[in-house]
């Protein structure tokens, strides 16, 4: 996994990343089909119109590299929606993330199981940007510039978790990574981020995460055509939220088009809303890790070689530290990242 950090002005950030993909000969094969293309080119005109600044990012790295920017920005606005025949990619999108956050004790916890083809994993980037005019936050990408997961300065959590969606009900609009950015940058805390979030035209399925150092925690559900919270669950053990590949509400059950291949979806999600009743008690950072491990049942278990957890994350809201496992997590330790802490209150 790479560690990048940025900082600055937005069309400077993507100089210096394309900087990087040249002097690493990194080439970018941007096979599109008509309809990835003309739904790229629909959804830059919604992204610029919400979120220029990133646009400006994105044309820094094609400009250095040399790339139509057009077609890079579309390539981008098409992964986690319908980049299907991408070079080297399976023949459909295939993401199995888990993501939940808790509120325990006086603890604000996120944990995530990050499941992707394990030729992602080498790829993968945790960076911290300190944008002009924006918050400052960690990311963690499979690809760059927008991505899975996030923790910002002021300890909001953002995550995203894919729902499969027919290619005829997908819209342009924002994917759900950018999404995640979006907020990362903009929002200070979960109402704000659902406020923005409530306005912006989303291309497919998805489900994002909210969560902040208060203890608001949310899922907001979301299709092209309607968004729904999904209110964290609460008892007199706390409160938790948890989102996986599917959609948990039962009004939005029929806009999901995975048709049941969701890689265990179901049984994710009752493993973690389990673990936090039964398991989760006191060593609330060692407990999270063996859940994401699989030590309370199914979560990373994958047996399929060509479908695994490549990161697994723990941040906690408050002091805005950060555990990582990059790749399984039962093979590989949870790192302290203490970047944005440091940035934050110092060393």
């Amino acid at each position: 996994m790479y560690h990048l950090r940025l900082k600055g002005e937005h069309y400077q950030m993507g100089v210096k990343r394309g900087t990087i993909f040249q002097k690493a000969n990194i080439s970018f094969p941007l096979h599109l089909d008509t309809f990835q293309l003309d739904h790229g080119k629909e959804s830059e005109k919604i992204l610029r119109e919400f979120f220029p600044e990133v646009c400006e990012e994105i044309r820094g790295v094609s400009d250095t590299i040399g790339a139509d920017y057009l077609s890079f920005i579309s390539w981008m606005l098409c992964m986690g929606c319908c980049m299907y025949n991408l070079e080297n990619n399976i023949p459909i999108e295939i993401r199995g993330c888990t993501a939940f956050a808790y509120s325990k004790d006086g603890n604000i916890i996120y944990g995530r199981n990050n499941d992707l083809p394990p030729y992602l994993r080498d790829g993968s980037k945790s960076e911290i940007y300190s944008p002009q005019n924006g918050n400052r936050f960690n990311i963690t990408t499979s690809s760059f510039i927008n991505g899975e997961e996030g923790l910002n300065e002021h300890g909001l959590a953002v995550a995203m978790t894919f729902v499969m969606t027919r290619l005829e009900k997908i819209r342009p609009g924002f994917n759900s990574c950018f999404i995640v950015r979006y907020l990362l940058e903009k929002a200070n805390d979960t109402e704000t981020a659902i406020s923005l979030l409530m306005e912006l035209p989303v291309a497919s399925n998805c489900n994002i995460l909210l969560a902040d150092k208060n203890g608001k925690m949310v899922v907001v559900e979301c299709t092209p055509d309607k968004k729904s919270i999904r209110e964290a669950i609460t008892s007199d053990k706390g409160s938790i939220v948890c989102t996986v590949n599917s959609f948990t509400s039962d009004e939005y059950a029929s806009y999901d088009d995975s048709n049941g291949d969701d890689y265990d979806s179901a049984k994710r999600y009752k493993v973690v809303m389990n673990s936090f009743i039964d398991k989760i008690t006191s060593n609330y950072l060692e407990n999270t890790i063996s859940l994401l491990k699989g030590e309370y049942g199914f979560m990373c278990q994958y047996e399929d070689p060509n479908f695994q957890t490549v990161w697994s994350s723990i941040f906690n809201l408050k002091n805005l530290m950060i555990y990582r496992a990059e790749g399984d997590p039962r093979k590989k330790k949870f790192i302290t990242d203490s970047r944005l802490h440091d940035i934050k209150f110092g060393r």
